[in-house]
């Protein structure tokens, strides 16, 4: 039997390159890729597109009944600072968007499905230093509470109705197929922009502000990784933690001048630095290793070295 995987929410950072490899993998045809920005002739000539608001239920529910897929990717979700500008509304795209895809999923016999979390869970109670899979969870922001929900709303649907969806809390991913989209640590993406045109970059946080990252290869790979697991395998059901590396941007911008000669950084703070201070400086992520084998390739030399190899190419063309 042929699998069917819809990506919904194709056009974000993390959508672009997952439909790239799935489509690769399984054939462009069998990977149906939707988002609510609007088809265009590439998009369209990649793969079967539909253009589509996760909060339009009929719109889901047609989609599902004419293409039947047995495997989901729900991405759709406003990004952490996007969200701290209209709560509301992140509220409403990220929760109601989710359900609506949950119970499509249930009624039209979905077998497997992943959803992403993210760090945003995790708050200032949190333990900042190789923060463990259980721990306080106090996130402070809009974002982080609707994925904290989420999480616990994985687990309910998987215990409940035995929908099987898996599920990773994302650090701060960088990548160079798609542009920055809201998010708190989307200064790790533009900043390879900047050294590349202007061999400068303003920072909007603090030069010793320690996250977590990973390079996005890294990311798909996990996120297929998990989706296609035993499902035996996936012992966790809220979220799985997972890591990469963890640097602050003065270590990304000395990393930077090793191929840049006399790149410069500079720094004018905003709201951004409020949501970072909440969240963790590195992330224990043992039980996924242990679980599903989950095993980074790239680390931060090599994440900027194909980073400025890939975006230079792109720039120069």
């Amino acid at each position: 039997m042929t699998t069917k995987i819809l990506i919904i929410g194709s056009e974000g950072q993390v959508g672009t390159d997952l439909s790239s490899r799935l489509r690769d993998t399984y054939g462009k045809n069998n990977v149906i890729c939707s988002d609510i920005r609007v088809a265009d002739e590439k998009k369209l000539d990649a793969g079967p597109y539909i253009e589509l608001n996760v909060l339009d239920k009929q719109r889901l529910a047609e989609l599902f009944s004419t293409h039947k897929p047995s495997v989901i990717y729900h991405l759709a979700a406003m990004l952490s600072a996007t969200a701290e500008k209209n709560p509301k509304l992140g509220w409403e795209l990220n929760m109601d968007g989710m359900f609506n895809v949950f119970d499509a999923a249930l009624e039209y016999n979905v077998q497997r499905m992943f959803w992403p979390s993210s760090i945003a869970v995790f708050g200032p109670g949190t333990p900042r230093e190789n923060t463990p899979q259980d721990c306080v969870m106090d996130p402070n922001t809009i974002y982080g509470i609707s994925k904290l929900a989420g999480e616990r709303y994985c687990e309910y649907y998987f215990k409940r109705y035995g929908l099987d969806v898996r599920s990773v809390r994302y650090p701060g991913l960088i990548g160079w197929k798609a542009l920055p989209g809201g998010g708190t640590t989307d200064y790790a993406v533009d900043i390879f922009h900047q050294a590349i045109k202007t061999n400068r970059y303003t920072c909007f946080l603090k030069g010793d502000t320690e996250l977590p990252m990973m390079y996005m290869d890294d990311a798909i790979k996990a996120t297929i990784d998990i989706t296609e697991a035993p499902s035996d395998e996936v012992k966790i059901r809220s979220s799985y933690n997972l890591a990469g590396m963890s640097f602050d941007p003065e270590l990304l911008a000395s990393a930077i001048r090793k191929h840049i000669a006399g790149f410069e950084i500079s720094y004018e703070i905003d709201q951004r630095q409020k949501i970072a201070d909440s969240w963790p400086k590195s992330i224990d992520d043992s039980r996924a290793r242990a679980d599903w084998g989950w095993k980074n390739d790239y680390d931060l030399d090599a994440m900027v070295a194909e980073m400025l190899m890939r975006l230079s190419g792109m720039i120069a063309g």
